[in-house]
């Protein structure tokens, strides 16, 4: 179960200076680091309005007291904070190798850490499986249980596209194991780092604190250690910083000549037309990731010239008509609305039966899309 005292941890602060001071010396760090790993907890969401657990006004701390969790943002509104953006600039200039999570609000896969670069030991909210033949599946709604038969029942309600298996949630709830791929990548990628920057956690949650805890461990080997209360392995640490985890990452980014860049929803869309006679297509429409996982990110789509409108996946209309080499098929992709996207206009140029990526980007702030097609 989850647990915490009635009265948390005292929270500190160190001053600008000392964070500074402590930041040049991370950055040192980094700079000589052959394979440098972050972990993290929920201190990287705070600022994106999602609490924390064992803070003062943490989740599990209410609990303790008997009092209501607190109010907070829709993990799916959320704007991945400043740390999350951060860690993202680093990952794609290559000086991220790899990152351990413990948090499941979804917020660093959608800030556009890669599949692979990503350890979530405690699950993601967005994320379902098929418990029969393993098939993962991203979603813009939360693919949660409703644990009607107990704290065990990761049923979804929802089915396998591929085998018709029965889909489970990943959310790893207390006294279950951690998803093995996550855990075995995590140690591994502990095993191997010189470097190991720990982001708001308390570390109080096994056995995902020994992954840190491995690196403070190993002679030669660096952890640094950002949170605001004490934690158990803080005598481990060689650099220990009492900030929050933005504050830090903004002095290490600017130390490091780096610019944070802000956040863009990003999607890759697939069309596929399949030409089966003169005058009778298929044309399916499907969200993907970046490693294949199906995608779940829209509501509807139209195209232009037809009645029918296809509201449910997979997304498949059919024409029956001829089609001409360079024919335009403009689409109107209807979206889930979490950051007031509006309606897509897709232009597709039909060239025959073939699968096209499409990369859509969306800026919140702007409210404007940008398509994009990769070259082949």
């Amino acid at each position: 179960m989850a647990s915490a005292p009635k009265v948390a941890l005292k929270e500190c602060r160190e001053s600008p200076s000392q964070v500074v001071k402590k930041a040049e010396a991370l950055v040192n760090q980094i700079r000589k680091s052959k394979h440098f790993i972050v972990f993290t907890g929920a201190g990287v969401s705070t600022s994106a309005g999602i609490p924390d657990f064992r803070g003062p006004d943490g989740n599990w701390t209410l609990r303790a007291q008997g009092k209501p969790r607190t109010k907070h943002a829709n993990t799916l509104q959320a704007i991945p904070t400043l740390s999350h953006m951060a860690l993202v600039e680093l990952q794609n200039r290559g000086i991220l190798k790899h990152l351990i999570s413990q948090n499941c609000d979804g917020l660093h896969r959608r800030s556009g850490i890669l599949p692979e670069m990503i350890s979530e030991l405690h699950g993601n909210s967005n994320r379902e499986y098929c418990k029969d033949c393993d098939k993962e599946y991203m979603r813009d709604f939360r693919a949660v249980s409703t644990y009607e038969r107990g704290d065990h029942d990761h049923r979804t309600g929802r089915k396998c596209a591929r085998c018709g298996g029965t889909l489970l949630d990943s959310i790893v709830n207390f006294d279950e194991q951690l998803p093995a791929r996550d855990l075995n990548l995590g140690r591994e990628n502990a095993q191997m780092a010189d470097l190991c920057l720990v982001l708001g956690s308390s570390l109080t949650v096994t056995p995902a604190n020994g992954i840190p805890e491995i690196v403070g461990q190993r002679k030669g080997a660096t952890l640094a250690i950002c949170n605001l209360q004490e934690t158990p392995i803080d005598g481990l640490a060689d650099i220990r910083v009492f900030s929050e985890a933005d504050i830090l990452m903004a002095k290490v980014m600017e130390k490091l000549g780096l610019s944070i860049p802000p956040f863009i929803l990003r999607r890759r869309l697939v069309v596929n037309v399949e030409t089966q006679s003169e005058d009778r297509h298929r044309i399916t429409v499907t969200g993907v990731d970046s490693d294949g996982t199906p995608v779940t990110f829209l509501q509807a789509i139209r195209l232009e010239g037809s009645r029918r409108v296809a509201r449910a996946e997979p997304y498949v209309i059919c024409m029956r008509e001829s089609l001409q080499m360079g024919a335009q098929l403009k689409f109107d992709l209807e979206f889930m609305g979490h950051y007031n996207e509006p309606n897509l206009e897709l232009v597709h140029e039909y060239n025959g039966s073939e699968e096209v990526l499409y990369l859509l980007q969306y800026d919140p702030e702007a409210g404007v899309w940008v398509v994009e097609r990769p070259q082949s």
